[in-house]
């Protein structure tokens, strides 16, 4: 079995004395693992850091084997991503999301959302919006997508303000006023109604509540597991007024 694709470098763990298992993010291939040989050298060190982009090609003999990564870089990242704080939280919470998704499940769509993530991760202007949406595109790939095209009770595609929390679409503006304190806050950002690269910060900060509640609710929960510390960590960064 033999495969090459392009890859975004999630991880990697120490394997005996020289090597790593490294874990991927591949654009056709999905979340994969494979093991490195000499991954611990000072010429592979640099190449298989969080955030990196590689070409890789794996080999095993039987499809359902850990197999073995032969690996080139491609977009060095993560030399230039490490003096930020911002993007070490950020890559450390990226990973663990996209560690939900079953392993060598493909997800193309993702994996374009997540280059774009992280060749602007470090910047404090577009980082922020660029997670919730990705954050949104991980619910939508984990089958809990939301609906925000729409107001759930009348249909109007205008004055989307509101997200229900129950079913996980828009609301507008009139039909939520009578249940606005027990409706989730929709930023403009998300439908296309902020004219700023980064948007304000109460916008942000909805944007992550949202996040946050239906990854609660739908992902975390149902695993009995809790949010990533450096995903709070990231977000109190994303939302500092002097960022």
């Amino acid at each position: 079995m033999q495969w090459t694709d392009e890859g975004i470098v999630l991880g990697a763990r120490k394997h005996g004395e020289t090597s790593v298992i490294l874990e991927l993010m591949t654009r056709e291939h999905g979340r994969h693992l494979g093991l490195v040989h000499g991954g611990r050298s000072k010429s592979l060190q640099p190449v298989l850091q969080p955030g990196n982009s590689v070409h890789a090609t794996w080999r095993a003999r039987l499809d359902e084997h850990l197999g073995n990564f032969q690996v080139e870089g491609l977009d060095m990242r993560a030399a230039h991503l490490m003096g930020s704080p911002l993007a070490l939280y950020g890559l450390a919470t990226m990973a663990h999301l996209v560690r939900c998704l079953p392993e060598r499940d493909p997800h193309e769509a993702l994996y374009e959302t997540l280059a774009v993530l992280v060749d602007h991760l470090d910047d404090p202007d577009l980082a922020p919006a660029l997670f919730v949406r990705f954050e949104l595109a991980m619910l939508a790939e984990l089958g809990f997508g939301l609906d925000l095209s729409s107001c759930a009770a009348t249909g109007a595609r205008n004055d989307l303000i509101y997200v229900s929390p129950k079913s996980g679409r828009a609301v507008s503006a009139a039909a939520g006023e009578a249940y606005k304190d027990r409706l989730l806050r929709l930023p403009g950002f998300l439908i296309g109604q902020s004219r700023s690269n980064r948007p304000a910060e109460a916008d942000i900060r909805d944007g992550f509540a949202l996040t946050d509640f239906f990854l609660h609710q739908n992902v975390f929960d149902p695993r009995g597991q809790s949010a990533p510390e450096e995903r709070a960590r990231f977000v109190a960064l994303a939302t500092a007024e002097d960022l």
